[in-house]
């Protein structure tokens, strides 16, 4: 079974991301290019993915984790 691809956004940091990262940043872009590519594989992981059992971690997050 696929997880969910939720962003936890104030586990453990007091401050937000979005303002540690400037605007003009080139992280922001690539994070921009990984994001449309995950999402159009979304179907394509859908297909591997049980769908029943226990939800393992999302895709999206294990690729995101990588960078």
């Amino acid at each position: 079974m696929r997880g969910t691809d939720e962003v936890t956004v104030s586990l453990f940091s007091y401050v937000d991301l979005e303002e540690r990262i400037p605007a003009r940043h080139p992280l922001r872009k690539v994070r921009r290019i990984v994001s449309e590519a995950l999402t159009s594989l979304d179907a394509e992981f859908d297909r591997l993915y049980a769908l029943e059992g226990r939800p393992s971690i999302a895709p999206e997050r294990l690729a995101r984790g990588l960078a």
